[in-house]
């Protein structure tokens, strides 16, 4: 390499070994570059100028592991459909942490890099199919705002995984806040050692909530900020018809960021009902169930905080229960607040949240898209209502004081008009497994980052699946 390319300033590694294991990249055959994010680059001051893409994917394949980097596997539990198991990094290895233009410490992980202490009888490896959604989705959602990790870098390794079939196998460079999890906190907990328990949570206070770190309680103060950063996450999600499909505590985030995109997906037809992962029988996962499940996993991290939170157990439990308690009142805040800005809505007068309701009921009733359905308001401002519901939201849009052009412009800037919809995914993932041709990958990755703009050469971006390309069911990269 010509020069230093990532300014390492690594601190988990500083932590009790309890907390991870040292991690070797596997090297692969043939490493080639697929793509990579120069923006996100230039934010976090990694400096490519002058490296060939060849160079690249050496780096970012784990072929070479920069200076600076301290590879190791995170440990961590989790409850997996209901079930706590003891977990950790089986197909992801952390090579080091960053400081980036805003001054705030990111994560650099590659994720199917190999195995690791962790593994168990997995190989290691990612799919390249995986691999293209979570870049695909992970850049839409910040495109939207919402708080997610990001896809640097998407490298072939030239080698085939085996899953179902041999299919082409893949590394993604990805970029988090942290990776720290729920269930790094229950791991520590289930270890029994509450001095590591007590150094995981001051770690985490220092790293992601500062402004608590002076407070009379830091470790309650610490689940409030955790359960207030959940449920405006799990709102975004619910606004968006966004599906994670598979909510266990070890794929929940504690800095509050959509982590982990296995068999998630966008609703087409608004159904409260949706599942999307194959292996989600029993619809836990199910769309209308993620705020529930939210709440639930918040009570498992409560329970794993307790001996921080008070010295009285049965104190600790009744204080960290209320905690637990109001989150539905926060999250219903800020889910009623994202949706009236949907509906062209600014101010909060009585009987907007049953107007929200009832498009919803009436999407469902009609079995019509959630996303065209939000983004067609702007289009029936002027029409003569030809329903109940359309009438009296005509009239509620009377009461905001706005010009028509006005809300039109809000509706929007508010709902957007390409989503990344799960048959278009499958296109650009068959294509490229098929015939090495990337070409609707990129031009879906390039529309998604102005997801609100309705342009002439996207319109195919915008429909829905027809009913030989829906896509019942998705699944995760092991």
């Amino acid at each position: 390499m010509p020069h230093k390319i990532i300014n390492f300033d690594n601190s988990y590694i500083n932590l009790p070994e309890i907390f991870y294991a040292p991690a070797e990249p596997t090297q692969v055959r043939g490493a080639s570059l697929v793509r990579f994010n120069h923006a996100l680059a230039d934010f976090l001051n990694i400096d490519i100028a002058d490296v060939s893409n060849h160079a690249i994917a050496e780096l970012f394949s784990g072929n070479i592991v920069p200076n600076g980097a301290e590879p190791i596997a995170q440990a961590y539990g989790g409850h997996q459909f209901g079930h706590f198991n003891i977990l950790g990094d089986g197909r992801a290895i952390l090579l080091g942490e960053t400081i980036a233009k805003d001054n705030q410490r990111y994560d650099i992980q590659l994720k199917g890099a190999g195995q690791t202490a962790f593994s168990r009888n997995g190989d290691g490896r990612a799919a390249l199919g995986p691999v293209l959604r979570e870049y695909l989705v992970s850049e839409f959602m910040n495109a939207l705002n919402i708080p997610t990790t990001r896809a640097l870098c998407f490298v072939k390794s030239g080698e085939k995984v085996q899953r179902e079939t041999a299919l082409d196998g893949a590394i993604l460079t990805r970029i988090a806040k942290s990776h720290i999890r729920f269930g790094t906190f229950q791991y520590i907990a289930a270890m029994g050692n509450e001095a590591d328990l007590k150094t995981l949570a001051d770690y985490v206070i220092n790293r992601h909530f500062s402004n608590i770190e002076n407070a009379k309680n830091k470790y309650l103060e610490l689940l409030k900020e955790i359960t207030k950063a959940h449920a405006k996450l799990v709102a975004n999600w619910m606004s968006i018809g966004f599906i994670h499909g598979v909510m266990n505590t070890d794929n929940a985030s504690i800095c509050g960021i959509t982590i982990d995109y296995g068999p998630c997906a966008f609703m087409d037809n608004y159904n409260p009902q949706q599942v999307y992962s194959f292996i989600d029988k029993r619809g836990r996962y199910r769309y209308e169930n993620q705020p529930n499940i939210t709440q639930w996993n918040l009570a498992r991290l409560a329970e794993s905080l307790l001996p921080l939170i008070d010295n009285d157990s049965d104190k600790a439990i009744a204080i960290a229960e209320q905690v637990i308690i109001d989150f539905m009142d926060i999250y219903k805040n800020e889910y009623y607040s994202l949706m009236r800005a949907k509906l062209g809505l600014q101010k909060h007068l009585s009987g907007d949240d049953e107007l929200v309701d009832g498009f919803l009921d009436y999407l469902s009733e009609n079995n019509l898209d959630f996303t065209n359905s939000f983004r067609d308001l702007s289009k029936k401002i002027n029409e003569e209502p030809y329903n109940d519901w359309y009438a009296n939201w005509q009239k509620r849009l009377c009461q905001e004081n706005n010009d028509k052009e006005k809300i039109i412009k809000i509706l929007n800037q508010t709902n957007p008009a390409i989503i990344m919809r799960n048959h278009n995914i499958e296109r650009a993932i068959n294509a490229a497994y098929q015939l090495g041709d990337y070409t609707l990958f990129n031009e879906m990755l390039l529309a998604s980052q102005a997801p609100f703009e309705a342009k002439p050469e996207y319109e195919y971006l915008t429909k829905p699946p027809r009913e030989n390309e829906i896509v019942q069911n998705t699944f995760c990269g092991t």
